[in-house]
């Protein structure tokens, strides 16, 4: 079902039930007080019967024989009886008029507390009176002719109110689900027209405070970081093609030259040692997307490490591969309020990986020494600084240095395949840190990275 169909049930489910109740309340109110209105009245009716008719503790004969019994009553099929002392029944407003009913309810009456009882379609009301100290038992009946045909219109009033009630809360709520759907529809039709080829659309985010705009806003957010893998996967795609297609081409061309020319034993091996330094390069192409699919997909152990000895590690590795480069490691900022210095949770061997790519980075593209600075940033933040003084970088290809198999433009030469730094900062975001890289042409780079101390 749509949403606009649930909203417009809903809502009518809603109104047309508080608007029963309320004419359930309202009839039930008329009804209560039609009844309670014609006790009064039988009631009232009853005492001025007693009072016309008992005298000197007996009925008055004489004013019964100069009236007329139906010029006392004015109730449609009132009947009223009365007893007298010892209940005895000494009078009725009509002959064969029966007592059952009302004999059954008379010794429930108090002087403070009448009965009131149905007989058929008459209501009935029984009171206590007394006259001179003699005790009196009164019952009156009657037909609310006038208050029934009152409630009856109401009942019809209040049916044909709720059945035109009835469309106009249909109406109404087609109206506001329509008017209040119409933000989604309009982000419906944008999100419509974005596809594959425009992805820097987005969606309008409306007035900017309400639950569409959120919404907007969040898509607007989802459709960056799509657009954003979108791009990334097209420069991996680019630059993996031009990656391996010239170490593919360089062996096919030294064979195929071979096969061709190579005649004696000799020029064979130096076309089979090129073609083989080709390969080499292939397979450590291919193992460092391995490293990385396996780095993107990893759960890294939360066993406590000592990054000071990843680092002496890293820094030991980096000089193997490095002879003439010195690395210097300093310390930074250390509180004293921390017991075990730099202790992090993790994978150490992920770790040591991290801070030898950034350490083989700052070695591969400058001359000078490279510094390792180990320090606190604050007593939960521990931070490694590696700071060269290379050929740097430019402000638009440090935006896009994590990506994969992406190399700056300044020196091309260098040996790798630009995988180092976009495998270090998914180590780093695998263990909750955070790295940032800044950079000056010609006059270096720093790498900053930062882990939550263990606690």
């Amino acid at each position: 079902m749509l949403i606009r169909n649930k909203l417009v049930l809903r809502f009518t489910l809603l109104v047309v039930g508080i608007q029963l109740c309320f004419s359930v309340f309202i009839y039930y109110f008329q009804a209560t007080t039609r009844e309670q209105r014609f006790i009064n009245r039988l009631a009232g009716k009853a005492t001025m019967t007693a009072r016309v008719l008992v005298r000197h503790d007996s009925l008055n004969h004489d004013l019964l024989r100069t009236m007329h019994r139906r010029d006392l009553f004015t109730v449609p099929g009132e009947q009223i009886s009365i007893y007298g002392p010892g209940q005895h029944l000494i009078y009725t407003s009509a002959d064969g008029l029966s007592q059952k009913l009302n004999s059954r309810f008379l010794g429930r009456i108090r002087p403070d507390q009448p009965v009131q009882f149905t007989d058929g379609a008459l209501e009935s009301i029984g009171l206590y009176y007394e006259r001179n100290g003699q005790p009196y038992w009164i019952f009156a009946a009657g037909h609310d002719d006038f208050g029934h045909r009152q409630l009856q219109k109401l009942g019809l009033i209040l049916l044909a109110a709720n059945l035109g009630a009835l469309v106009l809360i249909i109406l109404a709520g087609w109206y506001f689900a329509e008017e209040s759907l119409k933000p989604i529809s309009r982000v419906i039709r944008q999100v419509e027209r974005i596809t594959a080829s425009r992805l820097n659309a987005r969606v309008d985010e409306g007035n900017g405070t309400d639950e569409i705009a959120q919404l907007a806003r969040t898509f607007n957010h989802m459709l960056g970081g799509v657009e954003q893998a979108f791009e990334s996967q097209k420069s991996f795609l680019s630059n993996a093609s031009h990656e391996l297609r010239t170490p593919l081409a360089s062996v096919l061309g030294t064979l195929e030259t071979a096969y061709a020319y190579d005649t004696d034993l000799a020029e064979a091996k130096r076309s089979i040692s090129s073609a083989t330094e080709e390969i080499k390069k292939l397979i450590e192409l291919t193992n460092g997307l391995l490293s990385l699919a396996k780095v993107t997909d990893a759960s890294p152990r939360r066993d406590l490490v000592r990054l000071d000895e990843c680092l002496t590690q890293a820094i030991d590795s980096c000089q193997a591969c490095y002879p003439g480069r010195l690395v210097q490691l300093q310390f930074g900022l250390l509180p004293p309020e921390v017991e075990d210095m730099f202790m992090v949770r993790g994978n150490a061997q992920l770790l040591t990986t991290a801070l030898l790519n950034l350490l083989d980075n700052a070695c591969k593209y400058s001359r000078e020494t490279v510094q390792a600075e180990l320090g606190y940033l604050s007593p939960k933040t521990v931070q490694v600084r590696v700071t060269d003084q290379g050929i740097g970088m430019e402000p638009h290809e440090l935006a896009r240095i994590y990506e994969p198999l992406y190399r700056a433009g300044t020196d091309t030469t260098a040996p790798g395949y630009g995988i180092g730094l976009p495998m270090t900062r998914k180590i780093v975001l695998l263990h909750g840190g955070h790295i940032e890289l800044t950079s000056t042409l010609g006059r270096g780079t720093t790498a900053t990275v930062q882990f939550p101390a263990a606690e």
